[in-house]
């Protein structure tokens, strides 16, 4: 049945938002949001998901191909091993208890949600989904409502975790930024390794 451009827009946009609210992507954005400029955070996760937006469309079914099941893996793993160092470094540099030190600036903020959303968010089940709706609903209408409903979860999860960094005690935030960082990352890597571990995540993985 041929759902139109607005059918196709408003099927892609439920399933690539749907599918990225409960991301372990977005529970990193809300991890560096909480302690570190929400706007710039916003900006750097959004670009990134524009670029793999991009990068789905343009290449579609030929990405999965081109990279193979292997290399989409290691690129999960990067992006899991990039959250666990960042992790590492904030642990081992706890400023939180320093009255006077200064915020970190807004460009850092922006290239660090840039990097982790672009590692995390190559060869992910989002990206794929929407490499293979290009062929159903064509590059244009795959491009806006997928780049459209990610950039959309980012703000939410940017908004939420700002609300939590403005809420919790800083030591308490340290703590938790930290184990989710970590969390996130290790599910990652072993996502990457070990895909047919988490069958939900990988749907539409390459065979």
């Amino acid at each position: 049945m041929d759902l139109g451009w607005l059918g196709g827009f408003a099927v892609v946009f439920a399933v690539v938002g749907g599918l990225e609210v409960f991301d372990r992507t977005s529970f990193s954005l809300i991890a560096l949001a909480a302690r570190s400029h929400p706007f710039q955070t916003w900006v750097g996760g959004a670009a990134a998901f524009v670029v793999t937006s991009s990068i789905a469309v343009t290449l579609g079914s030929a990405l999965v191909d081109l990279l193979g099941p292997g290399r989409i893996g290691w690129l999960r793993v990067a992006g899991g091993l990039f959250l666990i160092g960042y992790a590492l470094w904030l642990y081992y540099h706890p400023k939180f208890d320093d009255p006077n030190r200064s915020p970190r600036t807004a460009r850092t903020a922006l290239m660090t949600a840039f990097a982790t959303i672009l590692l995390l968010e190559l060869g992910d089940t989002t990206m794929i989904f929407e490499t293979v709706f290009v062929s159903t609903f064509g590059w244009l209408v795959v491009l806006v409502a997928g780049s459209l409903a990610l950039v959309t979860v980012a703000a939410w999860a940017t908004y939420l975790g700002s609300r939590l960094g403005a809420r919790l005690e800083p030591r308490l935030l340290h703590r938790i930024v930290v184990s989710v960082l970590l969390v996130v990352g290790a599910v990652t890597i072993a996502y990457g390794l070990v895909p047919s571990a988490f069958p939900t995540l990988g749907l539409l993985r390459p065979l």
